[in-house]
């Protein structure tokens, strides 16, 4: 599924917001079916982009937690007496 530069979203956030909109529209109005078919499409591209912004963001925490868990290795300071 390609989808434009300019229809990509830019964060996790901006992508709910839309599809927020979209879903409220849908619900609220009375829309001819085509603008509904429209609707429904700009929402599962949304969908999409988000379920992609989500798993960027759980590869970044794994990455983080396994740094955490193997840690940096500290040696003893020998003090001074």
């Amino acid at each position: 599924m390609s989808t434009k530069k300019q229809d990509m979203i830019a964060s996790f956030e901006e992508g709910l917001e839309k599809l927020e909109r979209i879903v409220s529209e849908m619900e609220d109005s009375k829309l001819p079916l085509e603008k509904l078919i429209t609707h429904y499409e700009q929402g599962t591209k949304l969908l999409s982009q988000c379920d992609i912004k989500l798993k960027e963001a759980e590869k970044k925490i794994e990455v983080l937690r396994s740094k955490t868990e193997n840690g940096p290795e500290f040696e003893a300071l020998e003090s001074e007496q």
